[in-house]
């Protein structure tokens, strides 16, 4: 297994907690020996490992109830999947570090808007182990879904998410739930607000073509990160109990540049090695994007909705699932990923 200087630098000598995105074995393996504390998952990350890991997954899939369909078959596969890696983190956890020893598990992306279906999913995915965190989107009835999560006392994560406006409701509805929880008799769970920076950027790469735009390629692959530089800097100045969680990384600028966060980093093995291991090991989250690159990018209507707080004019919760990045990504979890399983053939 190659030790990778960087990642491992990243993981251990700065605030930031690196989680692994991706849910096959080997991969997994060469993550957590590189400094690797958890792992995300979605619909399509489990459903990849299942199709190109057979081998592996063989003997569990044997067991498996074939009479299961739809929903019900896609949960279960989940629970498959992510049941393993639960165990196998337990040990972490087990430390009591915050922020370790955790696995993500998604609920279905069938039913995005339905903030009842969804909390009766987290409540089932609830009962599955301590270390799991559970993930539902980043719309209103998501949100609403996610405060009740963390009411309950389980690890919430909003996924689906690409902007400004999101991740501070998300975390004042984690605030909320704390509090509910607490006045239960409750401890709160890890609370996290996903940033998807990678999708942002392909999507506002695809507007600025259509429009003709007035940006470059540079100032596109900076947008993510200065979304995640600014939320950072709110989330510190609030005081929010949350972590910022970037996800959906398309390239090693968005590792160095949010380097000395103290943040959860979700990090494909693609991402990964795309991240030199002999780059300068230098903090730079407190180093913004610069002010003719924001500019620039505020010119576009779809960016200003991404990095505007709601009080500077930027999207309200009832406006988060008709962003274009909300679209896009709901579409791939369903038709890539969640229907794959419900489908999925043995």
């Amino acid at each position: 297994m190659a030790e990778h200087a960087y990642l491992k630098w990243f993981a251990t000598q700065t605030p930031a907690k690196y989680w692994h995105d991706s849910a096959i074995r080997a991969e997994q393996l060469e993550a957590f020996g590189n400094g690797a504390v958890g792992m995300t998952t979605n619909p399509f990350l489990i459903q990849a490992t299942l199709n190109s890991d057979r081998a592996f997954w063989a003997e569990k899939l044997e067991k498996f109830p074939k009479d299961l369909k739809g929903d019900e078959k896609a949960m279960e596969l989940i629970r498959l999947v992510t049941g393993y890696y639960l165990e196998e983190a337990k040990p972490i956890f087990e430390k009591g570090v915050e922020g370790e020893g955790y696995i993500c598990a998604q609920t279905s992306p069938l039913h995005c808007g339905d903030d009842e279906f969804m909390i009766d999913q987290v409540k089932y995915y609830g009962t599955w182990a301590p270390n799991l965190t559970i993930k539902v989107p980043a719309t209103k009835a998501g949100i609403t879904a996610y405060e009740e999560g963390v009411a309950m006392g389980f690890n919430m994560a909003a996924t689906v998410s690409f902007t400004v406006p999101q991740v501070i409701a998300v975390a004042e509805a984690a605030e909320r739930g704390k509090k509910r929880a607490e006045a239960a008799g409750i401890k709160p769970g890890l609370t996290c607000a996903v940033i998807m920076a990678g999708r942002l950027d392909d999507y506002l790469r695809d507007v600025a073509h259509d429009s003709k735009a007035n940006v470059s390629e540079s100032d596109i692959t900076q947008a993510g990160i200065a979304v995640m530089k600014k939320s950072y800097k709110i989330f510190n100045e609030k005081g929010y109990s949350t972590w910022i969680l970037p996800a959906g990384l398309r390239g090693a600028n968005q590792v160095y540049e949010m380097a000395g966060a103290k943040m959860i980093f979700s990090i494909a093995p693609k991402i990964a090695k795309l991240v030199d291991p002999n780059a300068p090991q230098e903090e730079r989250v407190n180093i913004p994007v610069e002010q003719d690159v924001i500019d620039r990018l505020l010119t576009m209507p779809e960016f200003r909705k991404a990095f505007l707080t709601e009080e500077e004019g930027g999207m309200k919760q009832e406006e988060f699932m008709t962003f274009g990045s909300t679209n896009r990504t709901i579409d791939q979890f369903i038709n890539d990923g969640w229907n794959n399983l419900t489908g999925f053939k043995f």
